[in-house]
């Protein structure tokens, strides 16, 4: 974890490498991404602010991992693609898949979500819909958005990315 949090506050090239927090698809793309203070800054404003920038998404999933809690957003993210599928035959398969991963009592990466939910998700995904998981989906994201995005904007993590970036910025400007 030194390691990736260590390409935001001790290189001294001009610009951040996200590369770190990105999945290996991603990382192939981009060695070297810059990332504003501004933008760094949006992400406290708000929770979906956070979620819909790339890097944002990333640097949360590393945070999170840190914290042994990347089930929520993976579930998240998996309900994500989950939503964009159109075949009929995909949407089953996927389904199942997440079912046995995040929301199966004893599943590998079990999310917290009550028993009402838990249940009711499962009744959906008898004959799967690409809604079948927003009721789980969206507990999940209020779980974060209450206690993971706070502890996240506090973390010591967060504020390295924030004053690298400003450093960037100080350095662009002279």
């Amino acid at each position: 974890m030194k390691t990736r949090l260590g390409c935001l506050s001790n290189k001294s090239d001009s610009c951040s490498d996200f590369s770190e927090f990105l999945s290996p698809a991603h990382e192939t793309t981009t060695r070297c991404l810059k990332v504003s203070t501004d933008e760094v800054v949006r992400w406290s404003e708000s929770f979906d602010h956070l979620l819909s920038h790339k890097y944002g998404l990333a640097a949360f999933r590393t945070f999170l991992k840190t914290e042994f809690s990347d089930e929520n957003i993976e579930f998240w993210m998996a309900c994500e693609d989950y939503k964009k599928i159109k075949s009929s035959t995909k949407l089953v398969s996927k389904a199942n898949k997440i079912f046995k991963e995040f929301i199966d009592v004893q599943a590998p990466r079990e999310i917290n979500i009550d028993y009402r939910t838990r249940e009711k998700t499962k009744q959906s995904l008898a004959d799967p819909t690409p809604t079948s998981l927003n009721e789980a989906q969206a507990k999940i994201y209020s779980l974060m958005e209450k206690d993971s995005y706070p502890r996240f904007l506090r973390s010591k993590m967060y504020q390295d990315i924030i004053n690298r970036a400003q450093m960037q910025g100080q350095r662009r400007s002279v």
